[in-house]
């Protein structure tokens, strides 16, 4: 088995000079169907065919054709490692003339997770991702980057762009990224790209790019099967096939039930994705799609005082989630000359989402006339349908809540295409890239309130009583019913060029246009109709130092303009209910952010293995930054404002082992999130003036929910040829809770928690596994924010107000977990 593996090994090695792991280990060769395992800094590799170099230097080479699968007996092949700089699904760029930095996940990694969630291989394998599960459920966490966000939560300002097989997957009407719809067991690998416009909206951070498997890329048959802490029961399966050398066919199903350690905190998971491709020759076309019925609990934080008493506490509930997709996309690519390559896409998606929400609410019953309502007060009347004062049903003395729900429908159609040449410039190897894509999308937005009886127990409970239309005098929440239409334009070049064998430039960028209509179906108060256009540039370079040493450098411009939701809930005198209510706004401005990242990466032979590290440092400024502002005395109520310039600056570094017995990882990433600018912002906060219920920020301010370090170790070690055990820790430092931007209360405090994994392979084809998260069962926190103290009463603490002003989402405690994988 040693020498296989050592031929193997020797066989498939490729010199990746750019910093990373140059070899590249298979899975046991009695699986049936093998996943490729990369370094984390790596990509599954290419297989091209290219001609010697020294014909290379005397004529135009012929451009590096992928090959797959192909037999012992062909041309001879090279294996290099590309790296995605543009949107498309052809092959990327090779890694040594990327001028930015280098992150990516393979399947292997996803698989060490135990997870059906991406999001847990990203936080473990890149440095800079940390998450924050703000909605409460391990299943539809923040991925923050850099400072950036992808966030699931409707109205969170949205900085990274998640791409799928080419295709743009941040929602239409918020930009949100739901990371339970994707389907975690089809991903061939995702990159992380930083530095790039190409990427189009919401690249401010940089853009996450999966890759999905297809039958040429995946052969066999998987049934993975997993148990554990909290009712978890999950399982997936997975079958490719390449039919006559032809047609490739690949489909995965997931499903997964998990009862969470908090109340009220059920998760249930429902994917399937399937792909159907077609090659001949150098062509290659693709028709995949996928459906997804996912319902989530729990989605809140929960008052600190609370915690105290349970940590499976949550407050005001029914809080439920229910997402449902479905989408196909049709991909293409093909080669029209020895030189030049052409790719497109056409997509169609059509994406459901429902929301269940309990609050407290300012309705009450009125002064004069107690068997009415009243709202914000106890003498302002409380309409209800066709602005009839409504009757109070309740009980005197009854504590009054809210139950808000809201339903999202878009149906999003897109095309691109993209061509790539590889002619000689100047005698010189070039390669030039230009795109251009449209999305247009449409969706119906609709929230109603409900006026319910508070629990002790911070439950709801409706009676059949829903707010009316919201009056001109007085902004109360009542229905909405909203139509818009986005139109997305981009077209984008990019050009790298050699200018000697270790120097190479890379210049280019994107034009992006964007129009948002806003079409009121209750009236006229929200109509409107945004223009937004920006072009982003991109230069940078990389430079070979030695061939185990890379520099990179490189400046970047992108932007993302104002969603949907954020236009409509603009103005601080009327403001909404955020992710429920919206009313007449003024316009925002788009978001600017400008970016400069330059870094170290290189690789050295040791005994023990394939040494790997990589150092790097960024700067990005925003300006005319959006945030989502809230209302005081208004549990929910906030709007979308403009802030000036905030930064975002640290500092990446990364050190990786790799053998056939033993993988190492250690990274370290700095964060320095600040404002610049000073302004005045409505909070919670004990500290702010009681007068006008504000915050002063001053420049040089934190920004609030960024941790500031984070440390990641982790470890795999082959005891035997079937018995493997690994683990990993994770740290990450104190953070300021979310509306303490003047940052003058204490922070949350830091924490780190250690995982531990194994796995056994009993059979050729039957591995069993386990793991255990947090074992040493600690309880921390991954988000925080400030609430309203005065909303509802301690019940735990006889009815008295709280004191603590801050509301948490606390992490999962220990947790067991077994399965079973089975290969065919």
């Amino acid at each position: 088995m040693g020498k296989v593996l050592s031929f193997r090994r020797r066989l498939l090695m490729a010199s990746v000079s750019t910093g990373l792991l140059s070899g590249m280990v298979f899975a046991n060769p009695a699986a049936a169907a093998p996943e490729e395992e990369t370094n984390v800094q790596n990509l599954p590799a290419v297989e091209v065919a290219a001609p010697p170099p020294s014909v290379a230097r005397r004529v135009a080479p012929t451009r590096p054709v992928a090959r797959i699968g192909a037999s012992e007996s062909a041309a001879p092949r090279t294996r290099i490692y590309v790296y995605p700089t543009s949107p498309g699904t052809g092959r990327g760029l090779d890694v040594d003339k990327v001028p930015s930095a280098i992150n990516a996940v393979d399947p292997s990694q996803i698989k060490r997770t135990g997870s059906l969630s991406i999001t847990d291989a990203l936080r473990d394998n890149i440095p800079g991702v940390n998450i924050s599960e703000v909605t409460g459920n391990p299943f539809t966490p923040d991925i923050e980057f850099r400072g950036f966000v992808a966030s699931p939560v409707v109205g969170t300002p949205q900085g990274l762009a998640v791409y799928q097989n080419g295709v743009r997957i941040n929602e239409a009407f918020s930009d949100a990224v739901n990371w339970d719809l994707i389907p975690t067991a089809a991903i061939r690998s995702v990159t992380l790209v930083t530095n790039n416009p190409a990427f189009g909206l919401n690249a401010l951070g940089g853009a996450l790019n999966l890759q999905m498997k297809d039958g040429f890329t995946y052969q066999g048959a998987e049934i993975d099967i997993m148990g554990g802490s909290f009712g978890r029961i999950q399982g997936s399966a997975q079958w490719g096939k390449t039919v006559d050398k032809n047609f490739g066919v690949y489909g995965a199903l997931e499903g997964l039930r998990d009862n969470g350690f908090r109340n009220f905190s059920q998760s249930t998971v429902r994917r399937f994705y399937g792909d159907i491709g077609y090659k001949a020759g150098d062509s290659e076309f693709h028709a995949n799609m996928g459906v997804a019925k996912n319902d989530f609990g729990a989605s809140a934080t929960v008052p600190a005082e609370l915690l105290d008493k349970y940590w499976g506490a949550t407050y005001t509930t029914p809080q439920t989630t229910s997402n449902r997709v479905g989408y196909l996309n049709l991909t293409g690519k093909a080669d029209a000359t020895p030189t030049w390559t052409l790719e497109g896409t056409a997509h169609l998606r059509r994406f459901e989402q429902k929301i269940v929400d309990g609050n407290p609410t300012d309705a009450q019953e009125c002064a004069i006339d107690p068997a009415l309502l009243c709202f914000g007060d106890d003498t302002t009347p409380a309409n209800g349908a066709g602005g009839v004062q409504l009757a109070n049903p309740f009980a005197p003395g009854t504590i009054l809540g809210e139950i808000d729900r809201g339903s999202i429908r878009s149906t999003t159609f897109g095309v691109s295409g993209q061509a790539t040449n590889t002619d000689q410039l100047f005698g010189h190897e070039n390669r030039f890239v230009m795109g251009t894509s449209y999305d247009a999308s449409v969706t119906r937005y609709n929230a109603t309130a409900e006026i319910g009886s508070m629990g002790e127990n911070y439950v709801v409970s409706g009676s059949g009583v829903f707010l009316g239309a919201t009056p001109v005098a007085d902004p109360i929440a009542g229905p909405v019913s909203l139509r818009t239409v986005n139109q997305y334009n981009g077209l984008y070049a990019m050009d790298t060029f050699n200018v000697t064998d270790a120097f190479a430039i890379t210049g280019g960028g994107r034009f992006n246009a964007a129009r948002i209509s806003l079409e009121d179906q209750l009236g006229s108060a929200l109509n409107g109709d945004h223009t937004f256009t920006r072009f982003n540039p991109v230069i940078g370079g990389t430079y070979k130092i030695t061939s185990e040493l890379t520099a990179y450098a490189g400046y970047s411009e992108a932007n993302r303009v104002p969603t949907p939701l954020e236009l409509g809930c603009a103005d601080p005198t009327r403001p909404c209910l955020i992710a429920a209510f919206l009313v007449a706004d003024p316009p925002l401005k788009q978001v600017v952010s400008k970016t400069i990242e330059a870094g170290l990466r290189g690789t050295k032979e040791l005994n023990i293995g394939t040494l790997g590290w990589k150092i790097g440092g960024f700067r990005a400024t925003n300006y005319d930054d959006i945030v989502a502002v809230p209302v005081v005395g208004r549990t929910g109520f906030g709007y979308f404002s403009n802030v000036g310039r905030t930064r975002r600056q640290g500092l990446e570094a990364e050190v990786n082992i790799k053998s056939p017995t033993l993988q190492f990882q250690a990274s370290y990433s700095f964060v320095d999130a600040r404002y610049l600018d000073p302004l005045e912002l409505g909070s919670e906060s004990p500290f702010a003036d009681p007068a006008i219920d504000t915050i002063h920020v001053s420049p040089g301010n934190q920004l609030p929910a960024i941790p500031r370090h984070r440390v990641k170790v982790g470890v795999d070690y082959a005891v035997t040829d079937v018995w493997k055990v690994g683990g990993n820790a994770l740290f990450v430092s104190s953070q300021y809770v979310v509306g303490d931007e003047s940052n003058q209360f204490a922070k949350l405090p830091s924490y780190t928690v250690f995982n531990l994994h194994t796995s056994y392979q009993v059979a050729k084809n039957i591995q069993l596994y386990g793991k255990v998260d947090n074992i040493f069962d600690k309880r921390y926190v991954t988000y925080g924010q400030f609430f309203d103290r005065g909303a509802l009463p301690n019940f735990t603490n006889g009815g008295n107000d709280f004191t603590d002003p801050r509301s948490l989402s606390p992490a999962r405690p220990r947790a067991f977990y077994a399965g079973m994988r089975v290969t065919f």
